[in-house]
């Protein structure tokens, strides 16, 4: 019933008082009972509140309908923290009530004196009284840091309008309710083209989506009837071409290792706010700030006192990612091994797994973080190399010319990754059988010393899944384009399965991950060994959420909005007379699309213009994310681009040269907006029913681009237009896309 208060004691005698560590106090009130009119404040002395004037009290969150909370961070040895709770009314001419009894005293995040419950009189001498629980916890600055960046990008609610971030079917009232304008003719009515780049990846092979074959193509080993996929995965500003004459438009492109570490011992990341390794003439390291396009870099040594403004330009040597993911890709590069600066994700598993599938996915994702990845597939060098319509005796294991080929491929694929990884390649996913140990050890001895060997093994003891992907690899591979017979291709394919089977040994050996029945969407295992670091972590946590189920994703702006009238960016402002007659027959489009799926769901930003936009559908429940805002004008919120243009040409010249990387002064960039959309992301991959995103431009061009697998570079071209709905198709063969647009 009284107070309780907690204290990590085990890491105050780790021996960490010298090493910089913070105390995390956590202070929380519980009461079932009170009404909503008092809200819970602190007030007291330094370095809690600093003030006993009960207007400047702080206030506490609520935590849920009957706790509230609030936490700062104090020194290990602070001083005595003097202080006592009080209920503050919401009308401000009701006097505060302060808590019976004396001031309570916080020392070394622990209570002094008798634990007590919080007491306080209420007009007629009743007492309420609070459950008051103290919990404090070591944290190094480190850990500060991210928890803190984390708190303020991604959990904190909006201090405009109080909503917090992620909230389901909210308070009916703060929407228009508007009648329901039907479609007058079927939805195939309203489907205009997609664009030649669409999200429609299930019409290619996946594997033909790989990285093309350096190794063969310049030693001009390409065969004729072999077909070259496009350059969409490598189309960056620039590079190097390939030399063979039927690659002439491929460019590859790999950044400039000579220019990693520059002569003048500076490097420069175009990353937003992310720190990148350099190296001083003197041998010394040090670590630069890129504060974005347009503004100075600063520059520190370890060994220096003062920051240096550093205006020269040097060739990017970063991921375009943001935030945390930089930071923490510049931590492994600096603390790891030097091989672990480069990671490959070497696939293992039978044929018929969705060994490719799953590498493809995975490519597409840390493209979109803006972590430099690409996929080598051994059975397109096969292919080139020596042909398709390669028969099942190929595939055997006592034929020593095709073991000898199969060997000679992979190790071609795998110089190739090598390779690009010393250009400045990140991640290469390695996708092929690697069913023996022979062969796994051969890439780990020829990977040695260069790169981190992750095996990714895909196991699937679903028959029914597995005569599915049998049937679609015959459908789409290259291998069997000349197979006139479908089931003759699905017989020699099974007769090459059985060869891989009698050979197959599960890996055991190194870091690895296994995805066990994952591919049904029906749970499965995922077991890890021996995986540590930033990106092996995010690569873990995107695998155990994705799966294979079919389900669309409509993604759609808000209706008009009166400042999309104006022409002005960002506000929150209400839908025109348009907007209000997009959100109905949104409403009739999204109950005819969706009206079999009762699992379907709504999500919304938190601002008003989409939930206004929202508010004739019924039927489904909705969820807000404060993700989904649109990005962050900062002090140009609420100007027009004239208006940007004539009073601040530099911020408006400065985004024209790169408006992906961009920040608005106070604002964000389109590479912070991918940063907080990434939980959406992985939340889209893990639901398995449809949902309807109604949110804005920047934000949809972002979610577009990952499903896409579209270039961050491309991100703040494409084309997001009002009044159209883009139905993403998720499902076993990739991604499919269509557009309707409902209205001009």
């Amino acid at each position: 019933m009284g107070s309780g208060a907690s204290k990590n004691t085990e890491e105050d005698d780790d021996g960490s008082n010298g090493g910089g560590g913070q105390l995390y106090v956590s202070l929380k009130m519980e009461n079932s009972k009170v009404e909503g009119e008092l809200t819970p404040h602190v007030y007291g002395s330094l370095p809690l509140i600093g003030s006993w004037d009960p207007s400047k009290a702080l206030p506490m969150q609520r935590e849920s309908a009957s706790m509230s909370e609030i936490s700062f961070v104090v020194p290990p040895d602070h001083e005595t923290l003097d202080f006592k709770f009080l209920l503050k009314p919401k009308h401000r001419n009701t006097p505060c009530i302060v808590e019976e009894g004396q001031n309570r005293l916080l020392t070394g995040g622990s209570l002094q004196g008798d634990a007590r419950l919080a007491l306080f009189r209420l007009e007629g001498d009743v007492i309420v009284e609070f459950r008051v629980f103290i919990n404090a916890d070591r944290v190094s600055p480190f850990d500060l840091a991210t928890s803190w960046r984390a708190y303020r990008e991604n959990l904190q609610p909006s201090t405009v309008r109080g909503i917090p971030d992620v909230s389901i079917n909210p308070d009916p009232k703060t929407v228009e309710q508007c009648p329901l304008e039907s479609l007058e003719l079927d939805l195939a009515h309203y489907e205009v083209p997609a664009p030649a780049s669409s999200a429609n990846s299930y019409l290619v092979y996946a594997a033909d989506n790989a990285e093309n074959p350096r190794s063969l193509s310049a030693s001009g080993s390409f065969r004729n009837d072999s077909t070259t996929n496009s350059a969409q995965n490598n189309s960056e500003d620039s590079g190097v071409t390939v030399g063979s004459p039927l690659a002439k438009e491929m460019k590859i492109i790999v950044p400039d290792s000579s220019n990693i570490y520059s002569a003048s011992g500076e490097a420069e990341s175009k990353s937003v706010e992310t720190l990148s390794p350099f190296q001083q003439k003197d041998g010394q390291k040090g670590l630069f700030v890129d504060r974005g396009v347009g503004s100075p870099r600063l520059v520190k040594s370890i060994s220096a006192s003062s920051f240096l403004v550093d205006t020269k330009q040097t060739k990017n040597s970063m991921p375009a990612a943001a935030g945390a993911v930089a930071a923490a890709a510049v931590a492994d590069q600096m603390l790891g091994p030097k091989e672990d600066r480069h990671l490959a994700i070497v696939l293992v598993g039978l044929p018929a797994r969705g060994k490719t599938f799953t590498a493809a996915k995975l490519t597409r994702y840390l493209r979109w973080l803006g972590h430099d990845t690409k996929h080598f597939n051994v059975g397109k060098y096969r292919r080139l190399k020596h042909g398709v319509n390669m028969s099942a005796d190929f595939f055997r294991a006592d034929n020593p010319e095709g073991v000898e080929a199969r060997t000679e491929v992979a190790a071609l694929a795998m110089e190739d990754m090598i390779a690009w990884m010393q250009e400045g390649g990140q991640v290469g996913i390695f996708d092929a059988t690697n069913s023996t140990r022979v062969r796994r050890n051969m890439l780990m001895k020829m990977a040695e010393g260069k790169c981190k060997i992750i095996f990714l093994e895909t196991l699937c003891n679903d028959e029914r899944i597995i005569e599915r992907n049998i049937r679609l690899k015959i459908q789409q591979s290259p291998d069997y384009s000349e197979e006139m017979d479908f089931e003759a291709g699905v017989r020699d394919f099974r007769d090459r399965l059985a060869n891989y089977e009698k050979v197959y040994e599960p890996v055991e050996e190194g870091s690895y991950i296994k995805m066990i029945d994952m591919v049904s969407g029906n749970g499965g295992q995922i077991q890890v060994n021996n995986i540590s670091g930033y990106l092996p972590g995010r690569i873990v946590f995107f695998l155990v959420n994705t799966h294979l189920t079919p389900r669309p994703i409509l993604l759609t702006r808000h209706g008009e909005s009166m400042d999309n009238v104006r022409g002005r960016i960002g506000g929150d402002s209400v839908i025109s007379e348009s907007g209000k007659l997009y959100a109905k027959k949104l409403a009739s489009f999204v109950e005819k699309r969706l009206k079999s799926e009762k699992a379907a769901s709504i999500w919304t930003s938190t601002l008003q213009r989409t939930n206004l936009t929202a508010s004739s559908i019924v039927g489904f429940p909705k969820v807000q994310w404060r993700a989904l805002d649109e990005i962050n004008a900062g002090v140009c919120d609420g100007m027009t681009y004239e208006e940007v243009k004539k009073n601040m040409p530099e911020e408006y010249e400065s985004r024209k040269k790169d408006k992906l990387r961009y920040r608005y002064p106070r604002g964000e960039s389109y590479l912070d907006v991918i940063q907080r959309l990434e939980p959406v992301i992985i939340e889209l991959e893990r639901q398995r029913a449809p949902v309807v995103v109604i949110s804005h431009q920047a934000v949809l061009r972002a979610l577009y681009a990952y499903f896409a697998d579209r270039p961050l570079k491309e991100i703040p071209q494409i084309e997001m237009p009002l009044h159209t709905i883009i139905e993403i198709q998720m499902g076993v063969s990739g991604v499919q896309e269509k557009r309707y647009k409902l209205m001009d």
